[in-house]
C-alpha cells in the first residue's frame, strides 16, 4: 500500500459516490477532505444538532465520522467493485469534542485477503485551526 501514489480517478469516484449515498454523513454535513490509498480524511461541523447536553459534539457523531473515515480507508485498498461493512469497532473517548469541526483521519493498519484492520483518530478543530484528539477508534472491515 503506497500512500504516496494517488488513487485512480475511477477508484476515487467510486468512493465519493459511495460516500454520497450515506444518509447519515449527509445529515451530519460531513465531507471528504483527502483520499489516498489506505488513508481517508473526513470532516464535519460541530453544530447544535450534533451536540450533547454539555455543549460538546456527541460521542455518536465522533464515532460515526471515525467509523466512516476508517471504512473508506479500507475501501481504498479493496478490490474494484467492492463496498465495505464494519465488522467491529472500538472507541476510546479521550477528550470532550469542543470546537468548530470534527476531523477524522482513517488509516489501514493491515490489509488482509478478507479482513482489513483499521484505525481512526478523531480531532476537534477550533476556529484557529488548532486540533486536539478527542477519540481513537480501531476496528475491522470486510468487503460487502
Amino acid at each position: 500500500m503506497d500512500r504516496e501514489t494517488p488513487l485512480s480517478p475511477a477508484r476515487a469516484t467510486a468512493i465519493r459516490d459511495s460516500f454520497a449515498r450515506q444518509g447519515l454523513m449527509g445529515t451530519l454535513e460531513a465531507r471528504i477532505e483527502t483520499l489516498a490509498p489506505g488513508r481517508v480524511v473526513l470532516s464535519m461541523p460541530i453544530a447544535p444538532r450534533v451536540g450533547q447536553q454539555h455543549g460538546f459534539a456527541h460521542a455518536g457523531a465522533s464515532f460515526a465520522l471515525g467509523d466512516s473515515a476508517a471504512g473508506y480507508s479500507a475501501l481504498s485498498v479493496m478490490p474494484e467493485g467492492s463496498e465495505v461493512l464494519t465488522v467491529e469497532m472500538k472507541i476510546n473517548l479521550v477528550a470532550p469534542a469542543a470546537g468548530a469541526r470534527l476531523v477524522a483521519v482513517g488509516e489501514v493498519v493491515k490489509p488482509g485477503r478478507r479482513l482489513v484492520i483499521v484505525r481512526a483518530t478523531v480531532m476537534a478543530e477550533d476556529r484557529d485551526g488548532l486540533r486536539r484528539d478527542v477519540a481513537l477508534l480501531q476496528g475491522t472491515m470486510i468487503p460487502a
